[in-house]
């Protein structure tokens, strides 16, 4: 063992996007690998402007630093958020204030049992005025050319940022309008393609207690999530800091109204999401993200492993992490980092061993544990 303060001792890994921190700290100088090759830090531009975002966030959101991060990465990955809490821990408002912070357009949808899927997606409807769509409701940028008289009316869907409010309260075939959507990023109508905006992104909450009425998510369709990440109640510091802000007339409807303001455009995820795109991922770093999942397919505690599109979401997730801390390349630590909220959501374990006690989080970290990292 190393003594303390032992020269030769290596530099802390920098805390992980789900930690608990009160406040996101600058990104740490990056740490010498082993092999001796020093991480070039990335260009400071969009970066600091994407950091920016967090402090933003939080003149209206106390605590939360996890899920912030964690959605600041699923955008810089391209990827989809599953938020999972109770009601009232502020998943709504993160979501809102962070679309507001980079100034993108955001939509939310109350997801019901009655919600139909062209309630989200968008219908054709008739066009009495067939030389344009004046009088449509939703007419102009909200409405596309049509034939024989009909006009594509779009849905909530055309947006930056769609807020999927309650997923699990709406019935499969509502919930299967959102696969093309987050897969191809476009939906079609009548057998006609109607691109969505760059970037779209889909952020889902579900209530992880109260399962009456609900209609649990498909496997096909969690494995279109990049990120299931886990929304808990605030500490009592911040809980009470919640009260004395909301005692000062804080309306967490109104982020604009409470002091939001946009410090990163959409020009500012545009480059930094190439950026995070130039990010190294060396083979023995894929191998052992290939043994991470593998691993998940082998293990006796699991009735359902993760599949290739789950080991090619936390190479994407590794690197953008890797591009928040500074590094120009994906270390093992990245990859320990994400692969908790990457891969929760994309393992079944078996229904004996769960009455038991057993958990996700539990076997990945049996699984994190065992696999041997690459040195």
């Amino acid at each position: 063992m190393r003594a303390a303060g032992d020269p030769s001792e290596p530099t802390p890994r920098p805390a992980p996007p789900w930690s608990t921190t009160s406040a996101l700290p600058p990104p740490p100088p990056p740490p010498e690998m082993e092999s001796g090759n020093v991480a070039t830090e990335v260009a400071p531009g969009p970066r600091d402007a994407l950091l920016r975002v967090r402090q933003e966030v939080g003149k209206v959101v106390v605590g939360q630093e996890g899920a912030l991060s964690g959605l600041v990465a699923a955008l810089l990955a391209r990827g989809h958020v599953l938020l999972e809490g109770v009601p009232g821990v502020a998943k709504t408002l993160i979501v809102k204030a962070l679309s507001a912070s980079l100034d993108l357009q955001f939509s939310r949808v109350q997801f019901t049992p009655d919600l139909m899927p062209s309630d989200i997606t968008g219908q054709l409807v008739l066009d009495s005025r067939s030389g344009g769509t004046t009088g449509l409701p939703g007419a102009g940028a909200e409405a596309d050319a049509g034939v024989g008289g009909l006009r594509f009316r779009r849905g909530p869907i055309f947006t930056d940022i769609l807020l999927a409010d309650e997923i699990n309260r709406t019935p499969p075939k509502t919930q299967a309008a959102l696969l093309e959507a987050m897969e191809e990023r476009q939906v079609t109508i009548e057998g006609r393609s109607h691109p969505l905006p760059v970037p779209f992104t889909v952020v889902a909450t579900q209530n992880p207690v109260e399962y009456e009425g609900t209609y649990p998510l498909p496997e096909a369709q969690l494995d279109r999530f990049l990120f299931k990440l886990q929304v808990g109640y605030p500490t009592a510091e911040q809980e009470q800091e919640v009260l004395a802000r909301h005692d000062r007339g804080l309306d967490p409807h109104d982020v604009v109204a409470a002091g939001i303001r946009p410090v990163a455009t959409l020009d500012d995820l545009v480059a930094a999401q190439a950026q995070v795109g130039d990010i190294r991922v060396e083979p023995p770093v894929q191998a052992y993200i290939v043994a991470l999942v593998r691993a998940t397919r082998s293990s006796p505690a699991v009735s359902l492993g993760v599949s290739p599109r789950g080991a090619a979401m936390v190479l994407h997730a590794a690197k953008a992490w890797a591009w928040l801390v500074g590094r120009s390349f994906v270390t093992p630590d990245e990859v320990k980092a994400v692969a908790k909220p990457c891969l929760r959501h994309r393992l079944q374990v078996r229904p004996e061993l769960e009455i038991e006690g057993t958990t996700v989080d539990g076997v990945l970290d049996g699984i994190l544990a065992s696999v041997p990292v690459p040195r």
